[in-house]
């Protein structure tokens, strides 16, 4: 029997495969073109870093290689949304990671990604990798990025959804989620009232825990996420995001597979971690986590989702079900905000 928020995958019929293939084909052509042109005028890829995780003997390197929309546009600059979504991913781009003393070669997918596991000599705590492009004509500076490497000593963790959950966004409404995305400016985003706070007294009370934020989002918008969680004072962590263009089965790519399959992962990374899972009623967080806690009870602390507000509820297109899991006693929490929720951390002994 499926799990509670389980779905079958059927196999496309030939006509999808088909307007799949041709998806994918144009978004390829559009994207070779664009790069193209901006290489003939003199512009060259950069790679964009992301914070990274990884254990003692290997690390997780994330980041992204791009050309900028516009010459000149820097990592830093603070744009509306829609400009993160016209700058050029390279495609099949070398990128040269050195971790220590130790050089690695990987290569950036189809959408620009880096996303590669290497082995690492680095000791637990907050580590600085260095990355750069290979194969470049004139060559390009190299740029670092943190990764939190996890002591193996350390049984607790914090994965986090963002949307709705660290931040206001009523991001399933879909002009809400195009206006958020590529029209308001980033500083104009609403902290959700008291996460913050919780997210700052869990760190303080679990100081080696990882902080995972997990998002259906595009690695487009990293950069601003990133700005708005130092800017509201969110403990520092890795963001899992995901990159919306077509793929083999998938015209678009299901944000809730995506989820689904990094809890998976960070399950097989690290099987002695239990979880505190984060996240809210307004999308399919109750279902996945319910999902992920029947699998892997061993996994999970507990629990906590937050509760969106009628108006919250309404624009975010309704509440989803709660799929609580079965025959496993996991402690589930919910509460608007983050101070109730807390209160019920206190109660389990958690905070």
């Amino acid at each position: 029997m499926a799990r509670p928020g389980a779905r079958r995958r059927h196999a496309p019929s030939p006509a999808v495969e088909e307007a799949m293939g041709r998806a994918m084909r144009l978004d390829d052509a559009i994207r070779e073109f664009r790069e193209q042109r901006a290489r003939r005028r003199g512009q060259v890829p950069t790679v964009i870093p992301y914070t990274g995780y990884g254990a003692p003997g290997w690390v997780r390197v994330l980041g992204r290689v791009l050309i900028p929309a516009r010459p000149g546009t820097t990592r830093a600059e603070s744009v509306r949304g829609w400009r993160s979504f016209t700058s050029i991913a390279v495609d099949g781009q070398p990128v040269q990671v050195t971790v220590g003393d130790e050089v690695h070669h990987v290569v950036a997918d189809r959408g620009g990604v880096i996303d590669a596991r290497v082995e690492s000599p680095l000791e637990p705590g907050w580590r600085t990798v260095t990355l750069r492009t290979e194969g470049v004509p004139g060559g390009t500076d190299e740029v670092e990025t943190n990764v939190f490497v996890l002591d193996p000593t350390a049984p607790f963790g914090v994965v986090s959804d963002i949307d709705d959950t660290v931040m206001v966004t009523a991001l399933p409404r879909p002009l809400l989620a195009a206006w958020n995305s590529f029209v308001l400016d980033e500083h104009a985003r609403t902290p959700t009232p008291g996460m913050a706070v919780l997210y700052d007294r869990l760190h303080q009370a679990h100081p080696q825990a990882p902080v995972i934020y997990l998002s259906t989002g595009a690695w487009n918008v990293a950069p601003a996420l990133q700005r708005f969680l130092n800017r509201n004072l969110y403990p520092p962590g890795p963001l899992l995001l995901t990159d919306w263009g077509p793929t083999p089965d998938r015209i678009f790519r299901s944000g809730r597979q995506h989820k689904v399959d990094q809890l998976e992962r960070l399950a097989a990374e690290f099987p002695d971690m239990r979880w505190l899972l984060i996240g809210d009623d307004g999308q399919h967080d109750e279902e996945i986590y319910g999902a992920f806690a029947e699998a892997h009870p061993q996994n999970v602390a507990a629990v906590c989702i937050r509760r969106l507000s009628p108006g919250e509820a309404v624009l975010a297109g309704g509440r989803s079900r709660e799929v609580r899991p079965r025959g496993v006693d996991v402690p589930w929490f919910s509460s608007p905000d983050g101070k109730g929720l807390a209160t019920e951390l206190e109660r389990a002994g958690l905070l």
